[in-house]
């Protein structure tokens, strides 16, 4: 197991400028980690995963700011992150028979003088550019970054987990998680495996129709769609921009990541919800 820690210094040579773009506006230095698992017994002979987690410690909206109540619990934006950090803490106990790579971009959105601007075009890691129309769209930008760098590794899989959006929540209530991918085995497999381990999640369409939604004047694309309807998927459908031809799927967990009440299975707060979910499937592999 190795990990290591880049800097905003080593982000900006890499051209990890979306994520630098929302990391503009506070005061604490963004950070891109990736963590490895490899079992030298399968040196040569496994598959490689990458998991890709949300890393937004808190989210503020940045100049798009929440009204007071939404940024209540947004200490949990970085739920997508936390997940891959449970999932990294039990793999060399679990000892599964696949290569793991876990990337993180991790930074907090916040508004000042620095910050990045409703209109500001950003030039991502895949060198596609991104009109910022609303600098709450935050967790896509620091994604597409993330993805984009997990193609480059050229996984067997690719799979992100994020508190991305709350028409995730909308259409599927606090207790499931949305399920995009076009490779069928591959949901076929989370699904099994979210079974498995009492986790609800549901399939949810990459609607190629709806990517016109997301064509900007001036850039490659915008960050959102300007539509008041379907913004699950067409946050979806962003990231599927920067993940290529990557077997890949995308969890967007905003519901069930946080607990209100309680229950048998979680406490209030944090959940943990996927890391049960990935390690079956990882462990299926």
């Amino acid at each position: 197991f190795t990990c290591k820690v880049y800097d905003e210094k080593e982000m900006k040579k890499m051209g990890m400028g979306c994520l630098l773009g929302v990391s503009k506006g506070s005061d604490e230095e963004a950070k891109f980690i990736k963590m490895e698992y490899l079992d030298s017994r399968l040196r040569g002979n496994d598959k490689l995963v990458v998991l890709v987690g949300k890393g937004v410690t808190f989210d503020t909206g940045g100049l798009s700011l929440k009204p007071a109540d939404g940024m209540e619990t947004m200490k949990m934006d970085m739920a997508g992150a936390a997940v891959i950090l449970a999932i990294f803490s039990v793999l060399e106990k679990l000892k599964p028979k696949v290569h793991v790579i876990g990337l993180i971009p991790a930074t907090e959105n916040m508004p000042s003088g620095k910050a990045v601007k409703p209109g500001d075009i950003l030039k991502s890691f895949s060198g596609k550019t991104v009109e910022v129309l609303n600098t709450d769209a935050e967790g896509r930008l620091i994604l597409a970054d993330a993805l984009s760098y997990g193609v480059t590794l050229k996984p067997d899989v690719m799979i992100d987990l994020a508190t991305l959006t709350g028409a995730c929540m909308v259409a599927l209530g606090e207790e499931i998680a949305g399920l995009f991918t076009k490779d069928e085995k591959l949901k076929a497999d989370l699904l099994k495996a979210a079974s498995n381990e009492g986790e609800k999640i549901w399939p949810l369409p990459l609607e190629e129709n709806y990517q016109e939604f997301l064509q900007s004047n001036v850039a490659d694309l915008k960050n959102v769609a300007g539509k008041k309807y379907g913004g699950a998927i067409t946050a979806a459908l962003f990231l599927q921009e920067f993940a290529g031809k990557t077997t890949w799927a995308h969890l967007d967990i905003a519901g069930p990541a946080w607990e209100e009440k309680g229950t048998a299975l979680t406490p209030k707060g944090g959940t943990g919800f996927g890391v049960r979910m990935i390690l079956n499937f990882l462990e299926k592999l």
